[in-house]
């Protein structure tokens, strides 16, 4: 993809950080500000603010501000949710808007909605013209109850260049299906990258595996290949770094480990994709 792309994070490569419900709370938890900073230490210009850090809860005035501090920083911010009800989508719409932002990352499913596939590409359909006129592309991510030719069919359901895929490489192996099996199918229609890397390992009793995360260039996944198929859709797109780190014993063991993570992966990250410049006001 050469320098086309721009490398960054996402509030899902600090996931312990963040806070992960069911687990004891870090004792600083991550903040939009944090994350930034983050990025800045890392040299990347794209943070991803994703459903664990809900950008609608904020009063305008302090996404403004959130706006001015990673602009002030050379650090563009992608927002991200979940679910494609009107209701959820229309306000991040705005949100996108207000950061300047090229794509909105969502799911098909929400909290409470987990809609067919053929609601799922009506509903896309109806709102895709607001997204079109407003300059911002939707980016559907690829999880783990859509097969990868359902997911094209309601992309192209929604019958607009406003409507793309958000591709992760891992989510799929949640129905059997392998990141090049997906990019068989959805390579064309990629307008956000996700690159988590992972591993398998054998159960003690051998009749099993379990398939956990590891740092980008530490797993399974080819990602030279992976971006060289990426290729031809690479011009401005954003390929984002997120982790399924395994926790340890304590919330705060997970938090050093996950930072690690992080920066052992923007250095291989970065062998492959070089530094964009920043634009800091």
């Amino acid at each position: 993809m050469g320098g086309a792309v721009e490398l960054g994070i996402s509030s899902y490569t600090y996931v312990w950080s963040a806070g992960v419900e069911g687990y004891p709370a870090p004792s600083n938890p991550l903040t939009c500000e944090s994350l930034i900073g983050y990025a800045v230490r890392l040299g990347v210009t794209v943070v991803q603010i994703a459903d664990n850090l809900p950008l609608d809860r904020l009063p305008e005035a302090r996404l403004d501000a959130l706006a001015r501090h990673a602009r002030d920083r050379g650090v563009r911010i992608e927002p991200g949710t979940r679910g494609i009800q009107p209701e959820i989508l229309r306000p991040y719409l705005e949100i996108a808007r207000r950061f300047g932002s090229p794509i909105l990352r969502t799911l098909i499913d929400g909290p409470s909605h987990q809609p067919p596939e053929d609601e799922a590409g009506r509903l896309l359909r109806e709102i895709a013209p607001e997204f079109r006129a407003a300059g911002v592309t939707l980016a559907i991510e690829n999880h783990d109850r859509f097969h990868a030719r359902a997911l094209r069919r309601v992309v192209e359901a929604a019958a607009s260049d406003a409507v793309g895929i958000c591709l992760d490489t891992a989510n799929s192996l949640g129905c059997g299906e392998t990141a090049d099996q997906v990019l068989d199918v959805l390579a064309d229609l990629v307008v956000n990258l996700h690159i988590k890397d992972f591993a398998t390992r054998r159960l003690p009793h051998h009749k099993g595996f379990i398939v956990e995360g590891a740092p980008a260039g530490k797993g399974l996944l080819d990602i030279a290949a992976l971006l060289a198929r990426l290729a031809p859709r690479g011009a401005g797109m954003s390929a984002i770094l997120e982790l399924w780190t395994p926790p340890e014993a304590t919330a705060e063991a997970s938090v050093e480990k996950e930072t690690r993570w992080a920066e052992e992966s923007v250095r291989y990250l970065r062998t492959l994709l070089p530094a964009a410049p920043r634009n800091a006001a």
